[in-house]
């Protein structure tokens, strides 16, 4: 069975209610549907529902059996946007201003999710990776002990050894793009917990630089020293290092050289890189050199499940990042 496979037998074990805040979008019509035939999840598409059931029809589908809302005429509409404007007062917010962001279906989406009335939402198809974090941030905020949003990529590489049978977390890899020592170890915990969820891991977090264990001097190399530090004791019990250079962090053999007194070094399956540039571009070389499969970017950090689609997803990308959702919400 496949990680995906195996997300999508989570994700039916346990049904959580995922909104759709892009409702009127074709993809993302023909992927509720899909999601609902699967029963991966209960959607709710967000959006006018004469605009929904045309676009359907249009996609040759049938959303019958899916709810959807509409912000400017739902009843919960000035309760949300009483909510959201008491929230938002300090940073100068009115009732008016409130109001017309809350007819934003991003808004009234993560609204929804803050009121609990759905599990986790998905969105990104059409709108900026800004516009799906900037609700979230605003409303759900994010975890205890944690106070960025970050993001993972799950790696799984084909006929390969390391990490477990070729599966790795890579982060951040899409959001964060020069983080401090105590922005890099929040990462590190945060990447952690989604190699735990997703993929049933047990965590080894190698914290990534081109030193290991002092071989090399640098401002850079001690922001890694200190982030691993500060993530010890962020996670007192997380099995992690550093710093570490890539060889030395996932071969048993130069693990065993370069650091052994290691207890993850040569076995690291979570790879925290110490910028967004080094992590961005080494996903995408393994990506396309070792023909990887690239799940994600999936958010990390944020108290609820909101997840980030890329402008140019599939109907099938739709469906996983739904699953992986409900997954997280579920925290099996």
């Amino acid at each position: 069975m496949t990680l995906l496979e195996s997300l999508k037998e989570k994700a039916k074990a346990a049904p959580r209610r995922i909104v759709l805040p892009e409702g009127e979008e074709p993809r993302t019509v023909k992927a509720a549907v899909q999601i609902v035939k699967e029963k991966l999840a209960q959607v709710t598409l967000v959006g006018n529902r004469q605009k929904i059931e045309a676009v359907a029809k249009e996609q040759g589908v049938d959303v019958s059996v899916i709810p959807s809302v509409d912000p400017l005429t739902s009843p919960k509409f000035e309760e949300y946007a009483q909510a959201y404007n008491e929230i938002r007062k300090a940073k100068g917010m009115t009732i008016e201003e409130a109001r017309k962001l809350m007819a934003d279906t991003v808004f009234f989406g993560t609204m929804m999710l803050h009121k609990g009335e759905v599990d986790g939402l998905v969105s990104g198809a059409v709108h900026s990776t800004g516009d799906t974090i900037r609700p979230a941030l605003q409303i759900i905020k994010t975890k205890p002990g944690i106070n960025i949003v970050s993001s993972s990529f799950v790696m799984i590489v084909p006929d390969c050894e390391y990490g477990d049978k070729g599966m790795f977390i890579f982060a951040d890899c899409a959001v964060m793009p020069a983080p401090t020592d105590a922005e890099l170890a929040q990462i590190a915990v945060a990447s952690a917990e989604t190699g735990r969820v997703l993929c049933g891991m047990d965590p080894k977090v190698a914290m990534l630089s081109f030193s290991t264990y002092g071989s090399a001097k640098h401002d850079l190399v001690d922001k890694v020293k200190k982030a691993t530090a500060i993530a010890k004791e962020l996670a007192p019990g997380l099995k992690i290092d550093g710093e570490m250079q890539a060889d030395a962090a996932i071969i048993p053999k130069i693990g065993k050289s370069k650091a052994p007194n290691s207890a993850i070094a040569g076995q690291a399956n979570v790879l925290v890189f110490p910028d967004l540039q080094s992590g961005n571009i080494a996903y995408k070389l393994v990506e396309r050199l070792a023909k990887a499969q690239a799940i994600g970017p999936i958010l990390q950090g944020i108290a609820k499940p909101v997840n980030d689609l890329s402008r140019g997803c599939s109907v099938e990308d739709i469906v996983h990042l739904v699953a992986i959702t409900a997954v997280q919400a579920s925290g099996l």
